[in-house]
């Protein structure tokens, strides 16, 4: 029992860590997708909620059922051989793209805040993946069991200033000029961005467990925790609307006005963010890379974060702005063949 209760507590806060990314900690993922469109937000983040638990739980009792070695054979079951590799090897592009700018995000982090030069905390940043990754699967989630419950942690901190703060029920009564045609839109294109990207993560984390009760409860616990952040974000940013949106990282100026301790605690989970993306996306390209190459996954890794170290010199943003919108557009096929997609849940 207490061995099943582990590994449920793993999935969750793999995936909740998987999921809640860079974006999500700044604020930005949230603002956009649903803070903008008012009090709609708060319905359009229960609806994500609840295709984070259906779709999460089917990708990994997909990934479980057919013993997936890499995000390349869930997709190959979902759109057939062909068509399975080359949105495969669309997605290696996309994950060395986002894993060069998490990189450099890293970088950044140690040179704006913790007065480390940005070439320094590059190579800091990838010493670290290198020596986590050897360990595979086991370092994700390790590093997860950590950042997850701190997360959690500045969650309810905000949660609790925010109640205290006037107007903190502005999350029922905000309004937009957006239409709710887009405001329904947004958690479907949300969650196919997520999980279509997370895949890399929890395809392997699926096959790994074979009790599919443990995947379908771990599922439950990760899905409703993203779903209570996301809440808890709402409803700190709508108080603030709409001057909020001009940050660039919205929810730092929130932290800011916690005190010193807490804005500490902020800049630490932004680098946990980036780092639990940085290693998660490492590990699915190994994966993914080790199938085609037959290469060792030691060198894999070498040669993928040599590759963003040197991509992170000059930037990605140009890549990443014309590889996104398509990526998008894939996503939400992606994510209405897994819905399609028929799954047994009977207990292996």
């Amino acid at each position: 029992m207490n061995n099943r209760l582990v590994k449920m507590l793993q999935i969750a806060s793999t995936y909740m860590g998987t999921i809640v990314g860079a974006g999500f900690a700044t604020g930005q993922e949230i603002l956009q997708f649903f803070t903008r469109f008012g009090y709609w937000g708060s319905f359009t983040i229960a609806l994500a909620t609840g295709l984070f638990i259906w779709l999460g739980t089917k990708m990994m009792l997909i990934a479980s059922e057919i013993k997936a070695k890499s995000y390349e054979d869930l997709n190959i079951a979902l759109f057939g051989e062909r068509y399975g590799k080359l949105i495969s090897l669309f997605m290696l592009v996309i994950l060395l793209g986002v894993t060069a700018v998490m990189l450099a995000g890293a970088g950044t982090i140690f040179y704006e805040h913790w007065n480390i030069s940005y070439q320094a905390g590059l190579l800091i940043t990838i010493a670290g993946s290198f020596l986590l990754l050897r360990k595979g699967m086991k370092a994700i989630l390790a590093v997860n069991a950590v950042v997850v419950p701190v997360m959690l942690l500045f969650t309810v901190i905000v949660m609790i200033d925010t109640f205290n703060t006037p107007g903190s029920n502005k999350f029922i009564t905000l309004t937009t000029d957006y239409s709710p045609w887009a405001a329904w839109a947004s958690p479907f294109l949300y969650t196919a961005f997520n999980l279509a990207l997370a895949q890399a993560v929890l395809v392997p984390l699926g096959a790994e467990i074979r009790d599919k009760k443990t995947i379908v409860a771990g599922s439950w616990i990760g899905g409703l925790g993203i779903g209570f952040m996301l809440l808890a974000g709402h409803i700190a940013l709508s108080v603030h609307m709409p001057g909020i949106q001009q940050f660039a990282i919205p929810m730092g100026g929130i932290a800011r006005q916690l005190g010193y301790y807490v804005q500490f605690i902020y800049i630490f989970l932004i680098f946990s963010e980036i780092f639990t993306t940085l290693i998660a996306d490492i590990y699915g390209l190994t994966l993914q890379l080790e199938e085609r190459t037959k290469w060792s996954r030691g060198l894999l890794t070498f040669v993928i974060l040599f590759i963003c170290y040197l991509a992170s010199q000059i930037g990605f943003g140009p890549l990443l702005s014309t590889l996104y919108p398509m990526f998008g557009l894939i996503s939400l096929g992606w994510l209405f063949l897994i819905i399609r997609k028929r799954v047994s849940y009977r207990r292996s």
